[in-house]
């Protein structure tokens, strides 16, 4: 079964991935190397999608009902998201950055590892169930990457170089992350309509993924009308990122969470 042989994939992915950044490293003014090491960056994705692929089929569900299930999500989109940037911006730190995000997450799934149930609950069973997970998961890819840009922006003004080209990057980060975002929110509601009767009863998820959506809302407006208070911008950036944490895994552990319908992605 394809999620017993989990450690042989994603030991194969990472050690592409890493000879991958190896060579990206040495490839300064080495147009071969580079075209190797973007052959690695890919055939290691190639072999995330198989296994993702292969394990949808054979629990004959969507893997996106728990929180292992979502970190092959973020395993997949992470690479993805750096790789496309990469050939974008040239920035071979963001690319080495999501490969990390990337790899770790596969090694926590391999030092937890899942039983993969094939049972759905019925609140499960809807249509809306993968395009609502599918963009969210990719929405928190997209907003986490930005939030590695904010920390660098931090790090870079702290050392004297700040360069208003990291604030471009994590701006055009978070527009695409922000609408991913919106489309889940509507997603769950209609989501949440046609499982329980209602598009909104303010759940603790409900009200921890508004406020989410509400955290770089206004880093955006902030951003609109404060251009050039890039240090003030990167904060509310990164609180963002942590009110997403909370949504995403943190509202599991708060007393609320006993009152939530969404407690099932924790099993």
């Amino acid at each position: 079964m394809t999620w017993i042989d989990f450690p042989l994939y994603s030991s194969i992915i990472i050690i592409l991935w890493f000879i991958g950044l190896v060579f990206l490293a040495i490839s300064y003014k080495k147009h071969s190397i580079f075209k190797i090491a973007n052959v690695l960056f890919v055939a290691g994705w190639v072999v995330m999608i198989l296994f993702v692929v292969k394990l949808w089929l054979e629990l004959d569900r969507p893997p996106m009902r728990t929180l292992g299930e979502t970190r092959l999500w973020y395993a997949t989109f992470l690479p993805l998201i750096g790789f496309v940037t990469y050939i974008r911006w040239k920035y071979k730190w963001f690319l080495a950055y999501s490969i990390a995000m990337a790899s770790m997450f596969l090694v926590i799934n391999y030092l937890n590892p899942e039983t993969y149930s094939k049972t759905l609950m019925p609140a499960l069973q809807s249509p809306w169930f993968i395009p609502h997970v599918l963009v969210y998961l990719f929405s928190y890819a997209v907003l986490a990457a930005s939030s590695i840009v904010a920390i660098k922006g931090w790090y870079d003004s702290y050392q004297g170089n700040f360069k208003i080209e990291t604030l471009k990057l994590a701006d055009n980060l978070v527009y695409i992350g922000f609408a991913f975002l919106t489309l889940g929110l509507l997603f769950g509601a209609l989501w949440a309509k046609e499982a329980w009767g209602h598009y909104w009863t303010w759940d603790p998820k409900e009200v921890w993924a508004f406020l989410t959506w509400m955290g770089y809302l206004i880093y955006i407006h902030y951003r609109h009308f404060h251009m050039h208070n890039s240090k003030q911008a990167l904060t509310i950036l990164a609180l963002a990122f942590v009110v997403l944490l909370v949504c995403w895994f943190g509202v599991n552990y708060l007393p609320v969470a006993t009152t939530s319908v969404h407690t099932y992605t924790q099993y």
